[in-house]
């Protein structure tokens, strides 16, 4: 069923291209025979789908333009994949989108068979989410639809951006790609203002719009955007940085710090490490340092050792 089912998808995906198509090119995209094909069409004529076929030299099959289309056609796991996931996208991180995921939800619903709408309330009803809410800040779904046709159309956005402290800049941008990370969503684009890339947190970009310029593309700053945000995202999370060494080996400091600090671990000896760290403040820095569970040196960071000594100083009274 899931190989047929992601055969027809496919042949919807070609007929759905403003052509016609011959059943022999078909026969060859699909990798099937052409009676296959003719069996495949006549399969989505039977779910409604109103597909024409012409004859002649230049005759082949193509969808009748303008008229209504049935359900997409899925197979078990893909719509129950389908409605989890519009549940879910329900309570998400992107204003305007939760009324949206309701009202596909319950059209999918309609013509859910019995057994797929009851494994997806059976998902829906035993599954407990742990701990407190997922916090992040919100966006506007709009503003993401807005951002990623300029984005597909290469044309520069201006917009306000407001900075960590609330301090609102004028940028002019050719914006590239958006990022999900964790319950954020970023911005990858040119700042044509600064004549250089940076990230933009999409949450802190207020009237965004079109200038009317289009731009040529250049290459990205990274083939891996995602991690070229989060490498830009942990070096405003690491505004105070120090060097301390923790007397554990490299490997196992490595392990207990995990790929948050990749690449600043230096061992000194069977047992030394030398660690280039950082952290938002100096308090944040020795709160984390204690979940080493290792006893440690700060080197030339006297605010480090400052914050130390205080949260040194909170334990001892804590024990009298």
């Amino acid at each position: 069923m899931a190989e047929t089912s992601g055969r027809l998808l496919k042949l919807l995906s070609l007929l759905q291209t403003p052509r016609e198509w011959p059943g022999p090119e078909l026969a060859r995209r699909l990798e099937v025979s052409t009676r296959t094909v003719r069996n495949d069409v006549e399969r989505l004529r039977v779910l409604g789908y109103p597909v024409e076929a012409t004859r002649g030299a230049v005759g082949g099959y193509r969808l009748s333009a303008g008229k209504a289309m049935p359900p997409l056609l899925l197979d078990d796991d893909e719509a129950v994949a389908v409605a989890v996931s519009l549940r879910t996208a329900a309570g998400g991180a992107v204003d305007g989108i939760e009324e949206t995921s309701l009202r596909a939800l319950t059209k999918l619903q309609q013509v859910l068979p019995t057994r797929l709408a009851r494994r997806v309330d059976a998902v829906q009803s035993y599954t407990v989410r742990g701990g407190a809410p997922a916090r992040g800040p919100r966006v506007e779904s709009d503003l993401l639809a807005t951002l990623a046709a300029a984005a597909r159309e290469r044309e520069i956005v201006r917009f306000a951006y407001s900075d960590h402290q609330g301090v609102a800049t004028e940028r002019r941008v050719e914006p590239y790609r958006l990022v999900n990370w964790g319950r954020r969503w970023y911005l990858v684009a040119y700042d044509v203002l600064r004549d250089d890339w940076r990230n933009f947190r999409v949450d802190r970009i207020a009237g965004a719009q079109s200038v009317g310029h289009r731009f040529a593309l250049r290459p990205l700053p990274d083939e891996d955007v995602a991690a070229y945000v989060s490498r830009g995202t942990r070096s405003v999370q690491m505004r105070f940085r120090a060097t301390v060494v923790v007397k554990l080996p490299a490997d196992e400091v490595a392990a207990r710090m995990g790929g948050w600090h990749e690449g600043s671990i230096e061992a000194l000896g069977k047992r030394v490490s030398r660690v280039h760290t950082g952290a938002r403040s100096a308090e944040d820095l020795a709160r984390w340092l204690v979940f080493l569970d290792a006893d440690f040196e700060i080197e030339q960071s006297p605010e480090l050792a400052d914050a130390v000594r205080r949260l040194a100083d909170r334990f001892a009274r804590a024990v009298g």
